[in-house]
């Protein structure tokens, strides 16, 4: 079957900004996120930044942090660029995750909102592993994610919750179970992994590499 990704779509992008703050609970999973990313980061790596929502909630504590934010969206790319216009401490990458990352050092954080769900599940996995080398030691990695229900009638539910279950499935979204990611984490060589925080579809998948 063949992916189907709409992000390069400028449509798509503005009908999930439209909306993305009426995501319910999302504002509860980006405050454990927050808690867990140390405040003491040098560099973190932001992996599908969208508009930049994430990296500017991190910013509020971390103002001499730096930041490098990858994305593929052209519109997606117009919004965080001009949010973060002038900022020496916020690199800006075009880069599809599809493919594998580009060369961008090591960092001590690396997190990712609703973003890697849009990838085969193949992908997935060699991300996180790529994700995982990058980190330094003791590194963190935070992926608040729309992950898969176990059954069809949870993911009905969920969608209802969101007002959406009368609309079409997304195609871009290739869901997976938690379980199954927080395993991937323990195999490539994560500690300390857990799902942290989660409600219905939002998760929040976490792994620190070992010291």
């Amino acid at each position: 079957m063949t992916q189907v990704n709409l992000w390069s779509s400028a449509e798509h992008a503005l009908w999930y900004l439209a909306k993305a703050d009426s995501i319910p609970h999302r504002t509860e999973g980006e405050a454990v996120l927050l808690e867990e990313v140390p405040k003491n980061a040098r560099r973190i790596l932001d992996i599908g930044t969208g508009d930049g929502r994430l990296l500017g909630l991190l910013k509020c504590d971390r103002s001499d942090v730096e930041f490098v934010a990858i994305d593929f969206s052209p519109t997606m790319l117009e919004k965080v660029r001009t949010r973060f216009a002038g900022d020496k401490n916020v690199t800006i990458i075009e880069h599809n995750f599809d493919e594998i990352l580009p060369d961008l050092g090591k960092f001590d954080a690396v997190v990712s909102s609703f973003a890697i769900h849009h990838v085969e599940d193949d992908r997935k996995r060699s991300l996180y592993a790529e994700i995982f080398e990058i980190l330094e030691p003791g590194g963190i990695f935070c992926n608040l994610e729309h992950v898969a229900s176990p059954t069809p009638a949870l993911h009905h539910k969920f969608r209802e919750a969101l007002g959406i279950s009368e609309q079409p499935e997304d195609p871009s979204n290739q869901l997976l179970d938690v379980e199954t990611q927080l395993h991937w984490f323990r195999e490539i060589g994560f500690g300390e992994v857990d799902c942290y925080w989660k409600w219905r579809e939002l998760a929040l998948l976490v792994g620190v590499k070992p010291v």
